[in-house]
């Protein structure tokens, strides 16, 4: 390979399983989710996870052959926005239902995927004359696969439910085989089962917490029906890490590890130096968009903490530079990964006169949503890629680069990522911490970050929110609180005075994972001392806003 591109030792449609799965001698349990652009994939992904048992999700669109070399032991068909009378819909590849029938494969379709297995097995599906959307009520057959070996709630065989529906189609003819075991209040069939083909279908959601026993039959299809073990053990899954990195560097090479003083960074670097010891390299660099103090602060804990031998690099001016004047966000990410990926390129021409030779891995704390959101969704007319998205912790990477990547968390979710921190000794002050972007404050500064004074007025403000989370007793109850510079100004009055000044936002959300978020429901009189504290501190700042918004429908960040 010549220098300057960078290795990726994975195929373009397997880059979210690990290679362990990828071997016929890996004993591991595997639920693979087949992802048609629902919007919960990363949730059941999650979900299954929970119950002990590993789950990869890999693009819908996927060739058969990808499909069979990662031995899944159940198949989850998602849920997606497509209807199956669309021209061009996604579908399983052909062969699929020979394969998973002749193996013994588990097949489980929700929404949109138990559709796909009513039309492609000879059913048929149309359009609904009542749409289902939201919380709905629905009466299951108590005795059957799915819903039986309980008796609670449970009314001469029946069960009573309440579930998340989402469906504008309906199944109105079952295949050869198969039966209705549950109707919604309104004659909807919502879930069918053919046992002895072992292929299953929901028209709702149970991997959402709005199905209150969802859980309940994702367990049942996972152990009873399916027959997976509970063997996803964290301390197994750090040993399999720990195994990666050294095969990955191999016993000479030497690698670069930027840190944050973030959860994710942290463990990788922690990970990463108990696989190769000194041969890994730790760099925090200061771009100019941390929030207040942050170099200081940081510095100081991975000393006293961590006790890594880390370099830190002042390069604001050279990122601050480069980002004046630009308002587009992904442009504002493509230039922040790129200058990333300078800097430590110039860090590791320096190790190279201090060692002899040039460092060859750059060590990332890429987690599995990222992976999973690489993949464009299905009927979007786009493949998957390898290429790194612009949405990972150093922002957007170019596609040639002097390192070789190492991602020893790109398998893990949050939540396991600070198991593992926990295994590794790393102490709950990093583990603990709010998540804070790769660009850092460039996604919280809406719009040109160097204009009007922005940064510092957004890491005072952040400052004082913060502050006043901790203060209140509520920071471990929050997945993330941060401050938001909005490119606006707004009328006021400060001091008898008209003001025009700027307007900042606040949010604080709730989560597991990061996948799926409410805001977090502050006391009102929380919110108006908060307010009160910024616009009296805070110069230039005459609004305060919280947002509202659950993700879906937005984002955690607002760029």
């Amino acid at each position: 390979m010549a220098t300057g591109e960078m290795t990726v030792t994975e195929s373009e449609t397997l880059q979210g399983v690990p290679p362990s799965v990828l071997t016929s001698s890996s004993k591991r349990s595997v639920v693979l989710v087949l992802d048609f652009g629902s919007q919960y994939t990363q949730l059941i992904t999650r979900r299954i996870r929970e119950l002990g048992v590993y789950s990869v999700s890999l693009p819908a669109g996927v060739p058969l052959d990808q499909i069979q070399a990662v031995h899944p032991t159940i198949v989850v068909l998602s849920g997606g926005p497509n209807s199956v009378h669309e021209e061009g819909s996604p579908t399983v590849p052909e062969g699929f239902f020979d394969y998973v029938i002749k193996g013994n494969i588990t097949v489980l379709g929700i929404c949109y995927g138990m559709q796909l297995i009513v039309q492609t097995l000879g059913g048929d599906v149309a359009r609904a004359e009542a749409q289902e959307y939201g919380r709905m009520d629905i009466v299951a057959d108590g005795d059957s696969a799915l819903f039986g070996g309980g008796d609670a709630g449970k009314v001469e065989g029946e069960l009573r439910q309440t579930v998340w529906m989402s469906h504008g189609d309906e199944a109105t003819k079952l295949p050869e085989g198969f039966k209705v075991v549950a109707r919604s209040d309104q004659g909807t069939v919502v879930a069918i089962e053919c046992t002895a083909r072992k292929i299953f279908g929901l028209q709702y959601h149970p991997e959402v917490t709005h199905t209150p026993r969802g859980m309940e039959t994702l367990r049942r299809v996972v152990f009873d029906i399916g027959g997976a073990h509970a063997d996803w053990q964290m301390q197994e899954v750090l040993d399999e890490a720990i195994s990666a990195v050294q095969a990955a560097v191999g016993p000479v090479k030497h690698a670069v590890c930027a840190l944050s003083g973030g959860v994710d960074s942290t463990v990788a670097a922690t990970l990463v130096h108990k696989a190769i010891g000194d041969r890994l390299h730790c760099i925090f660099v200061d771009n100019g968009l941390l929030r207040f103090e942050e170099q200081q602060r940081v510095m100081a804990m991975f000393d006293a903490d961590l006790h890594l031998p880390v370099t830190c690099v002042d390069a604001s001016d050279r990122f601050l530079s480069k980002l004046k004047g630009v308002t587009d966000p992904e442009k504002k990410r493509r230039i922040i990964g790129a200058e990333f990926i300078a800097v430590f390129d110039d860090f590791a021409t320096k190790l190279e006169e201090k060692l002899g030779h040039r460092p060859e891995c750059l060590v990332q704390g890429t987690l599995y949503p990222d992976v999973i959101e690489s993949c464009p969704p299905p009927g979007s007319g786009k493949k998957h890629s390898h290429t790194i998205k612009s949405h990972h912790n150093v922002g957007g990477l170019p596609e040639n680069m002097r390192f070789t990547l190492v991602e020893p968390l790109k398998w893990l979710f949050k939540d396991e990522v600070r198991k593992i921190g926990a295994l590794l000794n790393v102490p709950s002050s990093f583990l603990s911490r709010h998540p804070f972007p790769g660009p850092g404050l460039a996604v919280r500064v809406l719009g040109d970050v160097c204009a009007d004074g922005a940064l510092d007025t957004i890491r005072q403000v952040d400052e004082i929110f913060i502050n006043a989370i901790k203060e209140a007793g509520l920071y471990d109850q929050i997945w993330q609180a941060f401050a938001v510079f909005l490119p606006v100004r707004s009328v006021g009055v400060q001091g008898d005075r008209r003001t025009h000044s700027h307007v900042v936002a606040l949010r604080a959300i709730t989560s597991q994972d990061g996948m799926t978020a409410d805001w977090f429901e502050f006391d009102t009189k929380f919110l108006r001392e908060v307010s009160a504290r910024i616009c009296n501190s805070v110069s230039g700042v005459n609004r305060v806003v919280y947002d509202i918004t659950s993700k879906p429908p937005a984002t955690v960040e607002w760029e």
